[in-house]
Formats: structure tokens, sequence, C-alpha cells
């Protein structure tokens, strides 16, 4: 049974891949949109990968976690991070502590999609 605590594969697999994921989640105030994102911590192994026009998989990955809030009348222009909030910022070790943060943060892996599947502005 699936509490929704765990990743969904394609969603895992593209963190171990090195690539972003992003959640829409409710803003503290009305008038705008929040966003959460996991960035993997990439490092020299992953530039010399694509450098020969490869990426490199990586279940070891740490991450970058933030919350972003913006408001909803600049989040389609170039000036989106006007006003923007960072709301919480956390780092994670491993997989594990990733959904230790989220959890805490009460953000369940099934929410994140791919950035080009989302809203957010970055």
């Amino acid at each position: 049974m699936d509490d929704g605590s765990s990743w969904p594969t394609d969603k895992l697999t593209a963190l171990r891949l090195g690539r972003r994921l992003v959640a829409e989640v409710p803003a503290a105030r009305p008038g705008h949109r929040a966003f959460v994102d996991v960035r993997p911590e990439k490092g020299e192994s992953d530039a010399r990968a694509q450098a020969d026009g490869w990426v490199r998989g990586d279940a070891e990955r740490g991450f970058r976690v933030e919350h972003w809030e913006y408001d909803r009348e600049r989040i389609d222009g170039f000036d989106y991070d006007i006003g923007a909030v960072l709301v919480g910022s956390a780092d994670a070790v491993d997989e594990a502590e990733l959904i230790g943060v989220l959890a805490a943060w009460g953000v369940p892996p099934g929410l994140f999609v791919h950035p080009w599947d989302s809203e957010d502005p970055r």
C-alpha cells in the first residue's frame, strides 16, 4: 500500500539523473502562488558526463529544497522574481532525508512534476 511518502518511479529516476522537479502548493497570501522545488546536487562527475554527451545517474545525490511564493500578477512575465519570497529552504543529504523534509513541509512526492509541466516561473 502506498502511503504517499515514496516517489513515483519516473520522478525518482529524474532526480537520480539530476533533473529538477517542482510542485505547486497552497500560497500563504491571497493573490500569490507558491511552488516547492527539488534540485539535485551536481558535481564534477556530472559535468564530465555532460561534456561527453550523456547524463550520469546517481542514487546517492544530495538535494536542495526551496519553497517560493510569487505575486500572481507577475508570474507570467520576466519580472516574476520582483516581490518573490523564499518561504523556506533545506538541504537533504540523500533520498531518505529528502522524503523527511517533504513530509515535514506537508508536500507528498506524488505532487511533483517536471518544470515544463508546471507553471513555476523558474
